[in-house]
């Protein structure tokens, strides 16, 4: 870890907002609380559109409209959960930064990103040609499982952060 870095993340571990959260009796839990409400939000509206995408749930509704309907819900949930995790954060950085399934949350968040971006970019645009029907592209499934197989882990890590020092 580079210097900068390194008084970065000193710079978090000591600023106001980190110091209250790590030393408030009620704000870390409430939190932490919120963060998991929120992450349980966002993976299960995710898994919606992802046992869609695999064609297991909701067989009869387009895809389009279903990802229509979940993906507002989906980033406010996601919004609340970036915000609760950056105050815990604050509260140990330097910690949590040297922590392993901290860092790999991290790396399968962006790895969730990049899936999600590419689903859009690519098959996604073509989603009026296979949104009500069982022929759903191999590569529109294989996104689907992808994401799934990604927030899964990324729920494991999350829990076992707590759990390595």
């Amino acid at each position: 870890m580079t210097i900068w870095v390194a008084d970065l993340l000193s710079s978090l571990d000591n600023s106001s907002v980190g110091v209250a959260v790590r030393e408030s009796t009620w704000l870390f839990p409430t939190l932490e609380t919120v963060h998991v409400i929120s992450i349980a939000l966002v993976v299960g509206t995710i898994a919606i559109v992802d046992l869609r995408l695999l064609y297991v749930a909701s067989r009869r509704r387009a895809a389009s409209e279903l990802i229509k309907e979940v993906l507002p819900w989906t980033w406010m949930a996601f919004a609340s959960a970036v915000l609760t995790g950056g105050l815990l954060f604050a509260s140990a950085a330097v910690k949590y930064a040297n922590n392993g399934p901290f860092q790999l949350k991290m790396l399968l968040l962006l790895l969730a990103g990049l899936n999600m971006a590419v689903f859009h970019r690519h098959t996604g645009r073509r989603i009026s040609q296979w949104d009500r029907g069982p022929l759903i592209p191999a590569a529109a499934r294989l996104a689907g499982g992808i994401s799934l197989a990604i927030w899964i882990a990324i729920v494991v890590m999350g829990r076992w952060i707590g759990f390595v020092s």
